[in-house]
This record gives structure tokens, sequence and C-alpha cells, in this order.
């Protein structure tokens, strides 16, 4: 099974238990629209986590059908949220190791200010890592525009969704695309 169809039968599953205890029954259609599958799909996947002992199918008249987590599906639900749990911290922990030796060297260079040009998921991990190095942190739009800060005490990151073809080669500047893309590589 690849992973986009492990992706839906977890989002499934973990729908069918977030309504659970709610009076308004969760429909196959429904549950189809949020994991973005088929209405065919979906009823295979249900019957395949029913087969599995995950979730237990409760037909109450010949139009409406119950669904519950079982205690089985609550365990995997938890053992996939655990795991991806586990795969963020290291994550977190490359990308901080990463860039807290970039601004380190940026810091021993005389830079004093670091610029996030766009929004990045890495946002938090600069801010930290800047405020230990007694870097100030600043944002910026996707333009990068900066006044009244002289340009060579200026470190510009740009966020990963920034392509590095925009800034090229420019002087005390990181792609976090570029980061990015190495850690997805060596994975």
């Amino acid at each position: 099974m690849n992973n986009e169809a492990i992706d839906t039968e977890y989002t499934i599953l973990e729908n069918i238990y977030d309504n659970s205890g709610r009076n308004v029954p969760l429909h196959q259609r429904e549950l189809a629209r949020i994991a973005g599958a088929s209405l065919g799909m979906t009823n295979s996947i249900l019957k395949r986590l029913a087969q599995k002992g995950w979730i237990t199918i409760r037909k109450i008249n010949s139009r409406r059908i119950q669904y519950a987590v079982s205690p089985e599906g609550i365990n995997e639900i938890v053992r996939r949220s655990y795991r991806y749990f586990k795969r963020t911290i290291k994550n977190v922990v490359f990308y901080k190791e990463k860039l807290d030796e970039i601004i380190r060297k940026a810091r021993q260079g005389g830079i004093t200010t670091l610029l996030l040009t766009g929004s990045s998921d890495l946002e938090f991990i600069l801010e930290h890592i800047c405020h230990r190095h007694s870097l100030r942190f600043l944002k910026t739009g996707e333009s990068g525009k900066l006044e009244n800060i002289p340009e060579e005490n200026v470190f510009r990151i740009f966020a990963e969704n920034i392509p590095d073809t925009e800034f090229l080669n420019q002087k005390n500047t990181l792609y976090l695309f570029r980061i990015v893309m190495k850690k997805t590589a060596a994975v």
C-alpha cells in the first residue's frame, strides 16, 4: 500500500474517532470529501479498517450506518501519532542544529540582524537561535525590503517557498528551500 493510501486510511480513521460522541452520524460521502477520496475508495477503506478490527460498522437502518473506532483503532491512531511526533522532533533538531551553525558563523562574521523574508514553518527556530546569539530578528513579506538597516550587517534568510533563483548569489543569503531539500533527499 502506498503512502497516499495509508494517509487516506488514517484520515478516515481519525475523522471517525473525532466524530465519536456526537449525535450527528458521519456519512461515507462526508468521509470521502474530507479524505479527498472517491466514494468507492472510501467504501473500500472502511471495509479494510473493519477487517483490521480498527472500526466497527453498525447498520442503523437501510440508509444509515454508524462507524466507531475500536480500542485497536485507537491504539493505531496513538502509534501513528507517536511516530509522527518522533519524526517531527527529529526534523526540528536537524533544522535547529544546521541553522544554529550557519547563524553562529554569520554572527562571528559581524552580522547583527537576521531578516526572514516570507513565511516559514521554521520561524520559531530562527527566532530562538537569534535570541541565543544576540541577533536582531526581523521579518518581511516576499519583497525583502529593508529600511534604515545597513545591508552589510544583515543576514537574509528566504522562506522555504521562495525559489533560490529570485535573489541568487547575494552575499549573506540563505535559502531554507535548499536545507529542506537536503533533509528530504537524506531521508
